[in-house]
């Protein structure tokens, strides 16, 4: 069937956990340079007990299982990009409830609402160097590919791609949020850590639903 299933949002979150653990030091490296330096170490404890909570639970509601997630790893991360995350995972999850699988349309409300629950934390818009510029573009590909009737794995895809042009493009933007706006043009030329963890998430959603 074309539709994502409880185990494949289930081996999302898995592949998360495992991609954020694969580039925890990168993240330090890159977020040490202009911010606190703990981004790897939040996205690999985040998602990690996100991953020990998708595995033991019994929830079969897809909206309310991504709604638990989030409220996991806000508790588990309070920090600012742990907050944003989980703000994510709350508001896609919020679309979801109801759903016990998820179709190429529900897939691209999904990323419409997960980008678009971290706007609304954060305040942070396209073009302000933040993760937003990563899930922004990826939601729009994926949306364009729902559109075109592909299916679930080329939709995901699309949005990996989309995702990892936006990382790209953030080497020519200035930083407009956190401590990196200290460090202004420095930033050019290095892509933003931010938007790196939102294309390896898609990298996550792509590897899970792939057929």
């Amino acid at each position: 069937m074309n539709v994502v299933t409880r185990k494949q949002l289930v081996d999302f979150v898995c592949e998360a956990s495992r991609l954020m653990e694969e580039k925890k030091e990168y993240l330090i490296e890159l977020d040490a340079a202009m911010g606190d330096g703990d981004l790897g170490l939040t996205m690999s404890a985040g998602f990690g007990k996100a991953r020990e909570f998708v595995l033991s639970s019994e929830e079969t509601d897809l909206g309310k299982l991504l709604v638990q997630t989030g409220m996991v790893f806000a508790r588990t991360v309070p920090s600012t990009m742990g907050t944003l995350i989980a703000s994510a995972f709350l508001k896609s999850g919020k679309g979801a409830l109801g759903k016990t699988e998820l179709t190429v349309d529900d897939l691209a409300c999904f990323a419409q609402d997960f980008v678009c629950g971290i706007m609304e934390r954060g305040k942070a818009e396209r073009g302000n160097r933040t993760i937003v510029d990563s899930l922004a573009p990826a939601a729009d590909a994926l949306q364009k590919a729902a559109k075109e009737g592909l299916s679930v794995a080329e939709c995901c895809k699309r949005a990996m791609e989309g995702a990892a042009k936006g990382v790209e493009d953030t080497k020519s933007m200035l930083p407009a949020f956190g401590r990196a706006v200290y460090f202004g043009e420095k930033a050019l030329g290095r892509p933003d850590q931010g938007a790196l963890v939102g294309c390896y998430l898609y990298q996550a959603l792509s590897l899970a639903t792939q057929d």
